[in-house]
């Protein structure tokens, strides 16, 4: 008994290095299992990011805008009714707000009553040259009268002169014929003169209506402005869109060119996105665009690159940057993008202007353009040497 005993005692220590192997070798084969997993999914992101994944640009330093037209009157006055409320939608030519028109009604009867009386002064000069014409063929007729007057008087003095000369008449008479022939050809003479000026009469009095007559026009010209004016106490939508912004009120005095209101046009919505520089060198209107946003708990809508910037945001701001002295820092620029919005009207229900998205580009279809244009300056460059 004692021998068996040893001998079990003996033996059993030869059994528990067993298990410990078998742990390390399933370890082994996980970790090694691990791995494999480990590299193939590596390989497959690396493909994917290869051919596609690094064509993708997105930022989220963009924002739902729209261009909302600002309501302003064109003219001061009291608001008369204020015709719609806060966040209304609105069609194109609705009224919005309405001015008294009084004063401008009245401005424009005032310019019609300038326009009556420039008539009326045209009319009566026309009536004072048609008088005029009267008292010039009058004056025509006298004058060819006066004329055979004094006709006649010279024929007589020229008549007498022989019998004077010969003693048959008096020295006295054939002066008196001679001072009334005298006499007639400078009342002749006077007669044609006032011919003349009556004529030129005639021309002071056609100027006269041309006075007039622009003295009316001035007066239609401010009528239409006038009328423009009393045009304008109504204020109308000029697109579709929804009120917002409203600050009007009934009874409120408004100066010409003061913000009453905002009319969005939430159907012309559209995306300004704001990638880094190093991010556009492949972008090209056009390209596909996602968009995730915010407030539709990452619901993502389609769109498109619709044109880029023509220069960083720097570039546009009041102050634009002046790298030409002191120490320089380089900061990473951004250029806007506008994405345009290709979504359905649900969608388009909850997107207002202001609201933060992110936005991804895919640009596979430009990969190429890169190595051409390296490839043209290459060229250009041999072309050079």
């Amino acid at each position: 008994m004692a021998n068996d005993v040893t001998d079990s005692d003996q033996q059993a220590p030869t059994s528990e290095p067993n298990p410990p192997s078998a742990a390390k070798s399933g370890m082994k084969r996980i970790l090694m299992v691990g791995a494999a997993v480990v590299v193939i999914a590596g390989g497959i992101w690396l493909f994917h990011y290869q051919t596609r994944g690094k064509y993708f640009e997105d930022t989220n330093d963009a924002f739902i805008q729209a261009d909302a037209v600002t309501i302003s009157p064109k003219i001061s006055g009291y608001v008369d009714a204020v015709l719609v409320g806060d966040n209304q939608d609105v069609k194109a030519g609705q009224p919005l707000v309405r001015i008294d028109p009084r004063d401008y009604d009245a401005q424009a009867r005032q310019y019609q009553a300038q326009i009556d009386v420039a008539k009326a002064n045209a009319e009566n000069v026309r009536a004072t040259i048609g008088e005029q014409q009267a008292a010039i063929a009058q004056a025509q007729a006298q004058l060819v009268s006066a004329e055979e007057d004094a006709r006649y008087a010279e024929r007589e003095a020229a008549r007498y002169a022989p019998l004077a000369a010969s003693g048959a008449e008096t020295k006295e008479h054939l002066a008196t014929l001679r001072n009334q022939a005298a006499k007639a050809r400078a009342a002749a003479d006077a007669q044609r003169a006032a011919v003349t000026s009556a004529q030129r009469r005639i021309g002071a009095l056609e100027a006269q209506v041309q006075q007039a007559a622009a003295q009316g026009d001035a007066a239609k010209a401010q009528l239409a402005a006038a009328h423009v004016n009393v045009g304008s106490t109504v204020l109308r939508a000029s697109v579709d869109g929804r009120i917002g912004d409203r600050t009007v009120r009934t009874g409120q005095f408004v100066q010409a060119g003061t913000r009453l209101m905002s009319v969005v046009p939430l159907a012309k919505l559209y995306v300004t996105a704001n990638f880094k520089e190093t991010q556009i060198g492949l972008m090209r209107p056009g390209q596909p665009a996602t968009i995730e946003v915010d407030a539709l708990d990452g619901t993502e809508i389609r769109g498109h690159v619709e044109s880029i910037s023509p220069g960083t945001g720097a570039q546009f701001s009041l102050l634009p940057p002046q790298n030409a002295t002191g120490n320089f820092t380089k900061i990473v620029q951004r250029v806007p993008v506008r994405i345009a919005i290709d979504a359905g009207p649900e969608a388009r229900r909850v997107l207002v202007p202001g609201l933060s998205v992110t936005v991804t580009v895919d640009t596979i279809d430009a990969k190429g353009s890169q190595h051409a244009i390296s490839s043209q300056e290459k060229a250009r460059g041999n072309q050079g040497q």
